[in-house]
């Protein structure tokens, strides 16, 4: 271990600091950073652009762990453990070698943005929980071998963000357009709840009333919002971290 990594790891452990960041060092293996593993206080671990093909089992022990950023690696394995860090809220493992998901990896309680871009995964490498992250708020899949969408991603009810860049889907696709829909707000305070409360929302009796008054009073539809403060981007976030 290079003595900068070794100043790292003492100096966190020393001065209690929550965050780690070990990006472009080198490291191939994460059993190499002695005490790495000790350092259970630390909520946020950074080891983007290094070499590892593997995530060793004691990540377990970094039970504090609020945001992983694995981003741009060699990893072709996730142990089990994984799912035990109870308190991981961004995990980003995109540009990696990963074909498959270790069981039980939608244990992830607190789960909210999940990076997978750039990998080797499809629809048969999910585990059959990985659609119980209720609390993921953003998913980035692009540039996997995904052929189909499983159905079961409208399980994620509180999905914001859905990115599938470069996927060769096949089978009929659909599309939802709502251009100058006449109710707008009513419709984004349900998405604020999930896109499934939008189609449910929609089928309600509730709509079909409104729309039908609106379209007897033929008003003319409302402008567009340019206000664009409130845009929801990646970039800060992924800036921030990898």
């Amino acid at each position: 271990m290079s003595k900068s990594l070794k100043k790292l790891v003492e100096e966190s452990r020393e001065k209690n600091q929550p965050e780690v960041d070990m990006s472009d060092r080198g490291i191939s293996n994460m059993l190499d950073v002695n005490g790495l593993f000790s350092l259970s206080h630390i909520t946020q671990l950074v080891l983007s652009h290094n070499k590892p093909t593997t995530v060793p089992p004691n990540i377990a022990e970094l039970k504090n762990l609020e945001v992983l950023n694995f981003f741009n690696n060699q990893i072709e394995e996730l142990p089990t453990q994984i799912s035990s860090l109870q308190k991981l809220k961004h995990l980003n493992l995109g540009m990696n070698r990963l074909n498959t998901l270790p069981r039980g990896f939608g244990s992830l309680p607190a789960l909210e943005v999940l990076d997978l871009t750039y990998n080797n995964l499809n629809e048969n490498s999910l585990p059959g929980n990985f659609f119980y992250l209720t609390t993921l708020c953003a998913l980035y899949l692009s540039d996997n071998d995904f052929e189909i969408l499983p159905p079961d991603i409208g399980k994620l009810t509180k999905l914001q963000i859905l990115k599938l860049g470069n996927l060769d889907l096949t089978g009929q696709k659909q599309v939802f357009k709502a251009e100058n829909n006449p109710w707008v707000t009513p419709i984004a305070d349900q998405f604020q709840l999930g896109v499934s409360h939008v189609f449910e929302y929609i089928r309600s009796e509730t709509y079909k009333y409104l729309y039908g008054r609106h379209m007897q009073a033929n008003p003319e539809p409302p402008k567009k919002n340019n206000d664009k403060s409130k845009k929801i981007s990646r970039k800060p976030l992924a800036a921030k971290n990898r």
